[in-house]
């Protein structure tokens, strides 16, 4: 599962921010109930600007992506644990599954007594469509799973693989659901913006405005009935608009970036005003373009991830506590990933070195004259940091590292970037350096192959991409992806994972600077139930699959 980081459009400022925060008066819609208080409304906030209305589940760019809402429609089969990938899943619309021990054969067993929002009984029919829509279609199987056979066999439905499935089990397993006879009509999936959409969730689309969509609950739902009547998601303009929202009560739950979030968050709340932000296996970084010279040069690749400081990118631009500074020298997080770190760099940590990327840069050929670097043919190392405006995290994180690459001559110039330009060339590889984040999943796999991949690497200019935006060209990293993927045992997979490390510590396509997370801000005001360091079922961000989970758990506080 993709954790990707939140897109925060940059449209407006503190004004804007409280006027949209005015729009809502942020109250839960509470009734009376004995001696407190019962809620029924939860806000749900994005700082993602105006929205157009667009159901469809299997798209990114969509609403329902864009605000999370689209998991409370459609349901996966298996329920997994986004901080916890390498437990067992809970049931769902499927009840029982099993892989063969290579990966390349999948049964599932459907639920019985689920039924649509329309009405209509849900089928193995509808759950062998749903992968089958997605072998038809590149474009809703972003993940390549390389379906083979799909069969149904009364309540049961057999799949087959043509490769070993290892590394995408839980991708497959936590695969959501649609109905065959609607989809079934639509004349281009890939496309279309589902403006009705049926669901087995709790909830349906009562409403819908660029600034606001709200579900309602069902009569009738396959599991108990959530608390929760009334869904109401709003898109603010940007990140202060959102934090401001929060701090007042306007938005109950949302995964947004405050710089300071102790005094314009927490202190205006602090029995009720909580944040989780427990780390996964993925990381942000600076992906550098490896297609332009100099930058193409491991060496220097090196001598700059040597003088990048991660403890300031941590404190200041990450404000203490929402991107956890990555330690290891292979990029891979930890704690959660410490059993997967190679002997050979177990003990090795980031640390500030100048001296050593000097040493770096003259054995490479580079000349430091004065304060200025020059490559091996004399001329002047400089480099463009870019990312979009409004993603005031990343752009203090370029800023930092900006003048830490001064400290070894090469000079800097962060480009606060418009976003849809931003997406764009990232996608086609017109950029010197970024802040970017990988995937994320049960293993380090998914980050080194959304980093080094030559299977997804495509030419600077050719857009469509779904990873390698450095376009890093190495076929033993591409080699070692297959061996771990396509292993049938464990000692396999280990050494394959070890030449993984090997080549991030050597080549450094990547920077790695900070550890992902599946985070949220909360209010325990109206409601109560939310996952937190001590109950950790599931990730606390509104945008990710457990979203559900977490909505079905949630009680009203004031509830006698």
């Amino acid at each position: 599962m993709r954790a990707r980081r939140t897109v925060a459009l940059a449209l407006s400022g503190l004004l804007a921010a409280a006027a949209l925060a005015a729009c809502s008066n942020g109250d839960g819609k509470t009734e009376s109930s004995g001696t407190g208080s019962t809620a029924t409304v939860l806000n749900v906030g994005m700082p993602n600007g105006p929205q157009t209305e667009n159901h469809n589940p299997f798209l990114g760019s969509s609403s329902g992506a864009s605000l999370g809402y689209r998991w409370m429609i459609f349901e996966p089969l298996v329920m997994i644990n986004g901080i916890k990938p390498t437990e067992a899943g809970k049931p769902w619309l499927a009840t029982e599954w099993k892989f063969d021990a290579n990966y390349t054969k999948l049964s599932l067993t459907v639920r019985d007594g689920v039924k649509w929002s329309d009405g209509q009984p849900m089928t193995a029919e509808d759950v062998a469509y749903s992968f089958q829509i997605r072998k038809d279609n590149e474009a809703l199987n972003p993940e390549a799973i390389p379906y083979g056979t799909i069969a149904v066999e009364g309540n049961k439905v057999n799949l087959t693989f043509t490769r070993s499935q290892f590394v995408n089990q839980n991708k497959i397993l936590t695969a959501f659901v649609v109905p065959k006879h609607q989809w079934s009509t639509l004349k281009d999936p890939t496309q279309d913006t589902l403006k009705s959409p049926i669901g087995t969730g709790p909830y349906t689309v009562k409403s819908f405005t660029p600034q606001t969509t709200t579900l309602v609950l069902r009569d009738s739902y396959w599991q108990d009935l959530p608390k929760v009547k009334e869904l109401r998601y709003t898109s603010y303009n940007d990140n202060n608009a959102q934090t401001t929202a929060l701090a007042n009560g306007a938005s109950e739950w949302s995964f947004v970036f405050v710089p300071n979030v102790k005094a314009v968050y927490q202190d205006k709340d602090p029995k009720n005003h909580k944040l989780w932000f427990p780390a996964n296996l993925g990381i942000h970084g600076l992906w550098i373009n490896t297609t332009r010279k100099p930058f193409d040069n491991p060496a220097l690749r090196r001598a700059m991830d040597k003088v990048i400081n991660r403890d300031d990118i941590f404190m200041q631009g990450e404000a203490g506590y929402f991107y956890p500074k990555v330690e290891s020298v292979t990029g891979i997080p930890t704690p959660a990933g410490e059993s997967f770190i190679a002997p050979d760099f177990k003990d090795e940590k980031h640390s500030v070195d100048v001296e050593a990327a000097k040493k770096e840069l003259t054995d490479a050929g580079f000349k430091l004259e004065g304060d200025v670097l020059k490559d091996p043919t004399g001329k002047p190392v400089t480099i463009t940091l870019t990312d979009p405006a409004g993603w005031s995290d990343y752009i203090t994180d370029l800023e930092i590292i900006k003048d830490n690459l001064s400290t070894i001559g090469i000079k800097a110039t962060v480009d606060k970037a418009n976003q849809d330009a931003w997406f764009k060339n990232i996608d086609e590889g017109n950029f010197d350096a970024a802040m970017h984040w990988t995937n994320g999943g049960a293993t380090p796999y998914d980050i080194y192959q959304n980093i080094m991949d030559g299977k997804i690497l495509k030419p600077v200019g050719k857009g469509g991409v779904s990873g390698n935006y450095g376009r890093f060209n190495s076929p033993e990293a591409t080699t070692a992806l297959d061996q771990y993927a396509n292993a049938t045992d464990d000692a396999t997979r280990t050494t394959a994972l070890n030449t993984l490390q090997k080549i991030m510590v050597e080549q450094m396509p990547v920077i790695p600077t900070s550890a992902s997370n599946v985070g949220g801000l909360y209010s325990t005001k109206n409601w109560v139930g939310w996952p937190d360091e001590q109950n950790q079922y599931g990730p606390a961000q509104p945008t990710q699959q457990n979203a559900l989970q977490i909505v079905l758990n949630l009680k009203p506080a004031g509830a006698q």
